[in-house]
């Protein structure tokens, strides 16, 4: 093989080789930030757990209602989920304006990765609610958390703050 042979084979290899070099690399891959790894409605139910306001308005059950409500829990201390929002669904048709349901419906949302309904499902109650109390305490974290899976820092720092606000001293008794 002759030289200038030689050159005209290796030639596009040395150019591809010249440019490779002058291109910059890539930036890297952004990642996501990983989730959290604790149970979501855990957290929203503690929020409430941990209110201790002289403010905690229990309005009374319809029977009705209430059996629906009671088989939810019972279908979702089961796992099943999907059964749970059902017998939830059923009974907001017949209370559709109750604030505890529509915050369970919202917890039980939350278990099926439907983030976008417990948001509005928590924020629905919180605007027929008491907005006070553990009630007011639980729709807030379901939107701090909601906040926290949409990667919004700024939006769960705010729903933090209306955890807060759900909070009433009551007076001190010596």
């Amino acid at each position: 093989m002759t030289p200038r042979t030689a050159l005209r084979l290796a030639a596009p290899f040395l150019l591809a080789a010249v440019l490779a070099a002058c291109v910059p690399p890539a930036p890297p891959v952004p990642t996501r930030p990983s989730r959290p790894s604790y149970d979501l409605v855990a957290a929203i139910r503690t929020a409430g757990d941990h209110e201790k306001s002289v403010i905690d308005v229990n309005p009374l059950r319809d029977p009705g209602v209430a059996g629906l409500q009671d088989a939810a829990q019972a279908d979702e201390r089961a796992g099943r989920y999907a059964d749970a929002a059902a017998r939830l669904d059923q009974a907001i048709k017949l209370s559709p304006d109750s604030p505890d349901l529509l915050q369970d419906r919202a917890e039980i949302a939350v278990r099926l990765k439907d983030y976008g309904s417990a948001e509005k499902l928590a924020h629905r109650s919180w605007e027929l609610g008491p907005k006070l109390g553990p009630l007011c305490a639980r729709n807030w974290q379901t939107i701090v958390e909601m906040r926290l899976e949409a990667d919004d820092a700024a939006g769960a720092a705010s729903a933090r703050k209306w955890v807060a606000q759900c909070h009433k001293e009551g007076v001190p008794r010596y």
